[in-house]
């Protein structure tokens, strides 16, 4: 399905579907887009919310992971998202999602990470993207993922077209060292929901050192890892993201209701 982008109280958000409300936290440079494949396969059976992150607008003063949970924060109020929910998140959403649940523990039901930042993350490959170099930034969206012909003409020139402007570029900055100076390992043992880890096996950017370090830090967490895969497994390998995705929402039948 083609998502339908809704506004309400100055958000603008994807909302599809009813039931248990799955809220998707995108990354850096990430779109709502970005998680076309989870809307396809899981609005069937729960309401698919996700945000659009101010990251590109926010006051410069409050750009930072703090004040991405800030909003996030108002709008699960303004959408009046009361129940527990299981909260998504890629890269720098995942960040967000982590302090969000460290700040909200009753707000959280399940929590699932991919390719997330909070350890350590190699942004943009180490540098960031030069302004008006198109190769250079074809060159690093494609360094994302594991397969170059997932970095479409589409994506590279909406990431072209944020490094040309001043503006944005500040905020990005901003974000990216908030998101470098706060590091979460020692809070991670405070967080009691069940986590699922999704990682690319072939991710340059959170290597698959960190996800093993999320799995140590994290006390109720459980690790997959999907080859040939980068930063963005649920965009890369879509049904298999989904699959890992749909055995942890179903919970496994209890012993008693297992036939002898």
């Amino acid at each position: 399905m083609e998502l339908q982008i809704k506004q309400h109280n100055g958000f603008k958000y994807v909302d599809e579907g009813q039931g248990e409300v799955l809220l998707l936290l995108h990354g850096l440079f990430g779109a709502l887009s970005n998680w076309q494949g989870v809307v396809d396969e899981f609005a069937r059976t729960h309401r698919v919310v996700i945000p659009m992150l101010p990251i590109y607008d926010m006051p410069l003063t409050r750009a930072g992971i703090s004040g991405l949970v800030d909003f996030v924060e108002d709008f699960t109020k303004a959408m009046s998202l009361t129940q527990p929910a299981v909260v998504l998140g890629n890269s720098l959403g995942g960040h967000v999602a982590l302090v969000y649940a460290l700040r909200n523990p009753q707000r959280i039901r399940q929590m699932v990470l991919t390719g997330s930042s909070g350890l350590f993350e190699d942004s943009m490959g180490g540098s960031f993207p030069r302004r008006g170099d198109y190769q250079y930034v074809q060159e690093r969206v494609a360094y994302t993922f594991y397969d170059p012909k997932v970095a479409t003409k589409d994506l590279v020139d909406e990431v072209f077209d944020v490094t040309n402007s001043n503006a944005k570029c500040l905020r990005i900055i901003a974000i990216a060292r908030s998101a470098q100076r706060h590091n979460v390992a020692k809070d991670l043992g405070k967080i009691k929901a069940p986590t699922l880890l999704i990682w690319g096996l072939n991710d340059t950017i959170t290597p698959p050192v960190v996800a093993h370090e999320f799995h140590r830090l994290l006390p109720h967490s459980e690790l997959h890892f999907l080859d040939h895969c980068g930063h963005a497994p649920m965009m890369e390998r879509p049904q298999a993201f989904n699959r890992l995705l749909q055995q942890f929402l179903t919970p496994a039948a209890s012993p008693a209701a297992t036939p002898a």
